[in-house]
């Protein structure tokens, strides 16, 4: 979700509550994009109409910065996303990657307004759309090691951050993306940085992940992407990173290098939190 002129968070709510007629999915239209909303004006998601492919808000893209460390996961391990949103980052993982993609969405009028006004596929061998709250999905055993990646996403209708936070959560994170210490795999998060719930979620990502955290900057819009690196450690330097990064932009279209520029800094010192 973005945070700037329309944007969404979320706050805890009990993992036994359903959808209330607060989460019903509202739309929007302008200069061609079309955006998710829950009743208020604060964006969930959004779309260009005539690009759907596209990542139209700036943190979507930043979401994709695990290439930076990994690439596209083989099946049957799959690209995660905990929080559908307007399907912006399934279907660009659908279009340019071979990887199976995973969405786990607590609300099922999100899903149904996705296929309906954001184009979102049906399922298929490539593509899984699973309805349940992410906090019990993380924790199922089921789910250890079904992912190599694991992007989080998860507001609701009210400003006041992800609705799932607690280092219980983000340590079943780790766990999706890497169920043994041999398995690596990258988690990026959706916070706002200049916001009450920052700090809480980072020192919560801090703990879960054993200090292998690091922070894209801020946006404009206020939204600031963590990235958690879990499993062996990754042997990259600023060189590496850079290198990569550019492969990144060609492959992709992403603004890679300018965030390898910003991560090069904190390079040591996630390698030597790595266990």
């Amino acid at each position: 979700m973005s945070r700037g002129r329309r944007s969404a968070a979320g706050r805890i709510r009990p993992a036994s509550a359903g959808p209330s007629e607060l989460d019903d999915p509202t739309f929007s239209e302008e200069d061609g994009i079309r955006y998710l909303h829950f009743g208020s004006p604060w964006i969930q998601g959004a779309m260009k109409v005539r690009s759907p492919y596209s990542l139209v808000l700036e943190y979507t893209r930043q979401m994709m910065a695990w290439l930076l460390f990994l690439e596209p996961p083989e099946r049957p391990e799959a690209i995660g996303a905990l929080g559908l949103g307007a399907g912006s980052l399934v279907r660009f993982c659908l279009k340019h990657t071979d990887s199976v993609v995973h969405a786990v969405e607590w609300n099922p009028r999100v899903t149904a307004a996705c296929h309906a006004y954001f184009r979102l596929p049906e399922q298929n061998e490539r593509f899984l759309v699973t309805h349940a709250d992410a906090g019990e999905w993380v924790q199922d055993i089921a789910n250890r090691g079904s992912c190599r990646v694991l992007m989080v996403d998860l507001y609701d209708h009210e400003a006041r951050g992800p609705v799932r936070d607690s280092v219980a959560f983000y340590r079943g994170c780790r766990r999706v993306v890497s169920a043994h210490a041999r398995q690596a795999g990258v988690v990026t998060v959706n916070l706002f940085g200049a916001h009450e719930s920052f700090e809480l979620n980072r020192r919560n990502l801090e703990e879960a992940f054993e200090g292998r955290v690091l922070m894209l900057p801020e946006i404009e819009e206020g939204n600031r992407v963590a990235i958690a690196l879990a499993g062996p450690p990754l042997a990259v330097d600023a060189s590496t990173l850079l290198s990569r990064a550019e492969e990144v932009e060609r492959r992709y279209g992403l603004p890679a290098r300018k965030w390898a520029r910003s991560l090069a800094s904190e390079l040591g010192r996630i390698q030597s939190a790595a266990p």
